[in-house]
């Protein structure tokens, strides 16, 4: 099922369209949203394969949300109620893959899901294909970035490094490896806070720094959450 993100600051317009019909049938999954900024707030936290959103909105207008994404490799779908030269033009820019006109009919919307669909299917089966060595290439690497660089380490750099998407590098690992990324950095970061704890020269506030947290609160929640025990329990406890 493919990730659909849906965008227009009018409500009854983002619902509406979200409800057309079943997009399930057709292979998507919708989230909808009223807000540019909280959907690119969603857009940079989960795996998204389409954004489909208005020009003409409050805090950031459709160009400038496609401008934030630009690099990721996710598909964009414009509608609007104007056929304005310099949003096809801009549409062109951005290299949207289709730009609707209001009132988007169903009809439409079928035709271009169905080519967008096809596109991801194929996109996806060409990169299946590919030999399983390539994809175990993409994970160790990846794993050697994160165990040298486990206090500052990032889907996005960790992604710059191999030359994929942050959302398809975040799917590759996820499914060529063992865990999620963002799960086997934090084993990598709690694993070196026990070998520190366990070193009573380093204070609460330098583990919580050297592992990568800012705010000591925040990697005492981090580590217990993990262990179920605080750092300092942790350090206490009988050996």
């Amino acid at each position: 099922m493919y990730q659909l993100v849906l965008v227009d600051d009018e409500r009854y317009i983002a619902e509406g369209l979200t409800n057309l019909f079943s997009w399930e049938e057709i292979g998507f999954e919708v989230k909808c949203f009223c807000s540019a900024l909280k959907a690119l707030d969603f857009i940079e936290n989960h795996n998204i394969d389409v954004l489909m959103c208005d020009i003409e909105m409050p805090e950031m207008n459709g160009f400038e949300l496609c401008g934030k994404i630009k690099d990721s490799g996710i598909k964009i779908v414009i509608f609007s109620s104007y056929q304005n030269y310099e949003y096809f033009r801009n549409a062109i820019q951005f290299k949207v893959d289709d730009y609707l006109l209001k009132p988007v009919k169903r009809e439409d919307i079928l035709k271009c899901f169905g080519k967008i669909k096809e596109e991801l299917d194929t996109k996806y089966k060409l990169s299946e294909e590919k030999p399983l060595t390539y994809y175990e290439q993409i994970v160790r690497k990846v794993i050697q970035y994160i165990d040298e660089n486990y206090k500052d380490a990032s889907l996005e750099s960790a992604a710059t490094l191999v030359n994929m998407s942050p959302s398809y590098l975040s799917k590759t690992f996820k499914t060529h490896g063992e865990m999620g990324f963002s799960d086997y950095l934090t084993q990598v970061r709690m694993k070196k806070a026990c070998e520190l704890l366990d070193d009573i020269q380093y204070k609460m506030y330098d583990i919580a720094y050297y592992v990568g947290y800012d705010n000591p609160n925040n990697f005492t929640r981090a580590f217990k959450a993990y262990y179920g025990v605080t750092p300092k329990a942790y350090r206490n406890r009988e050996r």
